[in-house]
């Protein structure tokens, strides 16, 4: 008996739809994050000194710094594009801010709002660096002025320093788990093993570092982490403790994709840390790891 016009056209439309679900993808992985800002990278522009965001910035007085010192907040001018994630940075042993105050107005041209700040005492030991790197994020998401908190997206945090304000990177991330990426330059701590560590964390060494000598911190810094754990160890070539002072292309350049990648969700980073540098005796990186294939 021949079927009704209606229930063939049903049937029909019926395997059709099912055939869509078999060929169709399983689901949105290949979008863009939402978290996307600023256009497509590429080398140069990860090597530039500034990126495509226009910066303003706010000085802050140790009066009002609960947790930390005076402090610089960097940030995107521009609100076109939403909010943006927020990294605290460290100085070192002894140091003041001015010494990795470079980082603050390019990393914030990148699309990132950034604190640069003094820590409390130049003698604070790496855990004291961490709590006051975490103090600096939360000064920064809770009582920044209105101007920088409207920019701000509280979710996606992240933290730099340079030695043991690097040190201190490792001790914040074992405390706030729900950092999204750290960022250790030539860090130091007694402390040599970092199983708990769960957040994106980059380790950038220095061949000829005679404070904080690879041996005996980066590479067993690196090496702790657990696999699991999204990581990278970048040697800068016959470069000292002291790199991270002044600017340095290598350092900016991966630390901006590593921040991509892991605060933004931004996919378009990826090539620049996977495969990543290539290590040789006459470029800028002597050694260079990672967890790409895992």
């Amino acid at each position: 008996m021949r079927q009704p016009r209606r229930t063939m056209l049903s049937t029909a439309l019926s395997l059709v739809a099912g055939f869509a679900l078999l060929v169709a993808p399983a689901g949105p992985a290949g979008a863009a994050s939402p978290y996307e800002r600023g256009p497509d990278p590429s080398q140069s522009s990860i090597e530039a000194r500034r990126g495509p965001f226009a910066v303003s910035s706010t000085s802050v007085s140790d009066l009002s710094t609960p947790g930390f010192g005076s402090a610089t907040i960097n940030y995107p001018t521009s609100t076109s594009q939403g909010t943006y994630g927020v990294v605290a940075i460290s100085p070192g042993y002894t140091a003041s801010e001015s010494t990795i105050a470079w980082l603050g107005p390019r990393l914030a041209s990148q699309g990132f709002v950034v604190i640069t700040f003094n820590t409390q005492s130049r003698l604070d030991q790496p855990g004291a660096r961490g709590d006051q790197l975490l103090a600096a994020l939360d000064y920064v998401v809770r009582s920044s002025s209105a101007t920088v908190r409207q920019r701000v997206d509280p979710n996606r945090l992240a933290v730099i320093g340079h030695s043991m304000g690097g040190g201190g990177t490792l001790e914040a991330a074992k405390d706030r788990p729900s950092l999204k990426a750290t960022v250790g330059l030539t860090p130091w701590n007694l402390d040599k093993t970092w199983p708990e560590i769960r957040t994106p964390s980059l380790v950038i060494g220095a061949e000829n570092d005679s404070v904080a000598p690879v041996s005996s911190h980066s590479i067993p810094f690196y090496g702790s982490i657990p696999s699991s754990t999204a990581k990278a160890y970048l040697e800068l070539n016959n470069a000292s403790h002291f790199a991270p002072n002044s600017e340095n292309t290598t350092i900016a350049a991966n630390t901006i994709s590593w921040l991509k990648l892991y605060v933004d969700e931004d996919a378009r980073y990826r090539q620049f840390i996977c495969p990543g540098p290539r290590p040789s005796t006459t470029g800028e990186v002597s050694d260079y790891r990672n967890t790409c294939a895992s």
